[in-house]
């Protein structure tokens, strides 16, 4: 379909997978304006977005999604035509030890943006979109076969899944009973530059840095599908412009790894491109106790996004790890600056 000029919202756009999808999309010829809504927690970083301050196109608004009076009068005040809401409590270790925030958040903070959008976009939804991003996470643990498809039952294990697997079903109950135009995508496990070095992949790559022990969950051989995130960003666009309202489409990278042999192949790449660390990486790995509800694999059919939109991902795993690795080891003031600031 034909999409007019937009006023895009981004929700979360300072943080590791909104900040790439603005440096993919703000030069984009049909956004007329780009609105980067975020509270900057400490995952989201307007370090991230250097360079675009000045971008004609590009407008920051620091506003809480829990704050359901400033959410709305940032979607009227500019007009909004279009939203993609990426802004989420995302890390699993953090939701068992605090799930309130990931309530609050994840589920509240949806329900102000959604009514955000029906009372700017009233009955009039022509060119209007509210595109909703979630996780696989919501579908719960596969065993050694099987994908997950948009038809799988939801069954989270985590109150981090368990929270996106609620707001999946508010955005469906705003489409069903309301009429508000929504598409909502679900995506495998995301890795590329200016990740908050919390997750697997940043972990490891830092762990190598500084000579200290890498940890690894259990027995290392829990299965995720991973996705470079630019690949992940140009899916969201094709999905918010040519998706088919009420439709979810299932984002993968058809890249199944054991976290083990991720964190084998991260040593053994950093060994060669960073051999002044000192080689050998392999005998940092340390295992250590499993997290509870670890789910043991994820895995996502993405065959409809692709017959249906003609999306795949550009990057094999391992280009784009490669490509990653090289881009934390030319950024370690970043890492630096991102952690002295948590």
């Amino acid at each position: 379909m034909e999409t007019p000029a937009m006023n895009l919202l981004v929700t979360g756009g300072a943080g590791f997978i909104g900040s790439n999808l603005i440096h993919h999309i703000i030069d984009k010829s049909e956004i007329h304006r780009l609105v980067n809504l975020d509270c900057l927690t400490y995952a989201g970083r307007l370090e991230n977005l250097e360079g675009l301050e000045r971008h004609p196109k590009y407008v920051f608004e620091k506003v809480d999604l829990r704050d359901k009076i400033a959410v709305k009068d940032a979607v009227i005040r500019h007009a909004v035509t279009h939203i993609l809401h990426l802004a989420a409590e995302s890390h699993v270790d953090r939701s068992i030890t605090g799930p309130g925030d990931f309530i609050q958040t994840n589920i509240v903070g949806t329900f102000h943006l959604l009514e955000a959008a029906r009372a700017a976009w009233g009955a009039d939804w022509n060119g209007k979109r509210f595109h909703h991003v979630s996780t696989d996470e919501v579908y719960g643990s596969l065993g050694s076969t099987g994908f997950f498809t948009e038809t799988t039952s939801y069954a989270p294990n985590s109150p981090y899944s368990a929270s996106k697997a609620a707001s999946d079903f508010l955005v469906r109950s705003y489409h069903h009973t309301y009429g508000l135009p929504v598409v909502t995508t679900n995506c495998s496990n995301n890795y590329g530059p200016r990740q908050f070095p919390e997750k697997l992949i940043p972990v490891i790559i830092e762990s190598v840095c500084q000579r200290r022990a890498i940890p690894v969950y259990g027995d290392g051989m829990n299965v995720r599908d991973w996705l470079y995130v630019l690949d992940h960003a140009q899916a969201l666009w094709q999905v918010l412009t040519q998706g088919k309202d009420g439709e979810s489409y299932n984002i993968g990278g058809h890249n199944e790894w054991r976290n083990l042999r991720i964190v084998e192949l991260i040593c053994d790449i950093m060994d060669e491109l960073a051999p002044e660390l000192g080689g050998e990486s392999r005998r940092l790995i340390t295992f250590v106790k499993d997290r509870p509800g670890h789910d043991r694999r994820y895995a996502i059919d993405a065959s409809k996004i692709e017959r249906e939109l003609g999306w795949v991902p550009a990057h094999t795993f391992q280009t784009g790890l490669r490509e990653t690795i090289q881009w934390y080891l030319k950024n370690q003031d970043w890492v630096k600056r991102v952690k002295n600031k948590t």
